[in-house]
């Protein structure tokens, strides 16, 4: 397998070759999966600019019974789908995977037109580049979304000298840094909680 990406039970996966690909370090890896042991056993996670699928392919290793991911370049969605498959297949548990090749907002769109009923996921990771602007547009697009459930947490990974504000609405669990890695876990706020239907019904009108 190109490169030296492995899972920290050892398993290698395929490396993308694409330098625009930033995978996130195995110490972060470790970290985050630490932080999530607890909620990981049959959740269903979903990778927002999944780069290599490595943290999907983590949290299947850790029992997580779904993963989708989202990877807007080709190629680095071809080996992400045959990182998720290949770990798929080594484990005792059911899961299932999917990837889509898409830009991460156009595929927020998507969803908003489609899912409007079913919650669908546990846990959602995202890791797009250090340097975009896509902090803010995707996690209002998710709020907007029914793709949270009530107690859905949503991993941002960050360069640390950035300064990432936590948006309006959301709630901030907790805050790591990772030398030039940082993580910012976000919750969905109480409204969320405690009025979905009605906040969705009114999102619909609104569209």
């Amino acid at each position: 397998m190109k490169g030296h990406l492995r899972l920290s039970g050892g398993w290698k996966l395929y490396s993308p070759s694409n330098k625009n690909t930033r995978p996130t370090s195995s110490r972060v890896r470790e970290a985050i999966m630490n932080l999530l042991a607890y909620r990981l056993l049959d959740s269903h996670w979903l990778d927002l600019c999944s780069g290599s699928g490595v943290m999907g392919c983590e949290a299947l290793m850790r029992g997580a019974k779904r993963v989708v991911a989202v990877e807007r370049d080709k190629k680095t969605a071809h080996i992400c789908q045959k990182n998720l498959s290949i770990t798929a297949a080594r484990l005792t548990h059911q899961s299932q995977t999917k990837v889509f090749c898409r830009e991460v907002l156009n595929w927020l769109k998507g969803e908003l037109q489609i899912n409007k009923h079913t919650p669908e996921f546990d846990l959602i990771y995202f890791d797009p580049p250090y340097n975009s602007d896509l902090y803010s547009p995707v996690l209002t697009s998710l709020l907007k979304s029914n793709l949270l459930k009530k107690d859905s947490l949503v991993i941002c990974e960050y360069d640390s000298h950035r300064q990432l504000i936590t948006p309006n609405f959301w709630e901030e669990v907790d805050r790591r840094s990772y030398g030039s890695s940082s993580l910012v876990l976000l919750s969905p706020p109480k409204s969320y909680y405690d009025d979905t239907d009605s906040m969705h019904q009114q999102r619909d009108l609104e569209e």
